[in-house]
């Protein structure tokens, strides 16, 4: 399981042996259940996560009831609330397996002890920020610049194999419309 994360790593920065030691010593592995929890509003985040197999969403409850999908979390991917992890306040956000998920957990306690120690991670962390960082943006760009129906062709042809795996309401809910919406567009596309 730990060789999924090594091969990742080193596709951005080299690893050693007694490097990898370390660090899966510091790692937990963890199996999470369709639907269960990995963090939930108002709980300090102290955990970042590594997706080995399934899908996390990261959401946000809003004032009038209904969830906003910010970000989804899939094979290879780390996801956290990164702002809560950092600052160490309270989360505004949700963290829950949107299928039976494998996950391997860095705690916040274990992440400078890992920088000091294995500093090939401070180059990998700083790679994968800057990868979120322009998946934000590029996903403002689409929900500001482009209409929705530009947003789901879009996303539909880039990730055609993600939009059969999630729950229409989700997809809908991370492209920023309407489940109703995004059925007229799946029935247009298809007629």
């Amino acid at each position: 399981m730990y060789e999924i994360l090594f091969a990742h790593i080193s596709n951005y920065t080299f690893i050693s042996d007694p490097e990898k030691e370390i660090l899966e010593d510091k790692l937990e592995h963890k199996k999470v259940s369709r639907k269960e929890f990995l963090l939930t509003e108002f709980e300090v985040c102290d955990s970042y996560y590594f997706v080995l197999s399934g899908c996390i969403r990261l959401y946000k409850n809003t004032d009038n009831g209904n969830e906003q999908i910010l970000q989804f979390g899939i094979e290879k991917w780390w996801i956290s609330d990164y702002n809560s992890f950092e600052t160490q306040k309270p989360s505004e956000y949700n963290l829950q397996a949107i299928e039976d998920t494998e996950v391997l957990i860095l705690k916040r306690s274990d992440y400078n002890y890992l920088f000091t120690n294995v500093p090939c991670l401070n180059t990998y962390f700083r790679l994968m920020m800057q990868k979120a960082y322009s998946a934000s943006l590029k996903k403002m760009e689409i929900i500001l610049c482009h209409s929705a129906e530009e947003r789901y062709q879009q996303f539909s042809t880039s990730f055609p194999g993600f939009v059969q795996r999630i729950p229409q309401y989700m997809l809908a809910s991370f492209l920023g419309f309407t489940p109703q919406f995004l059925s007229m567009l799946r029935a247009k596309k298809d007629s």
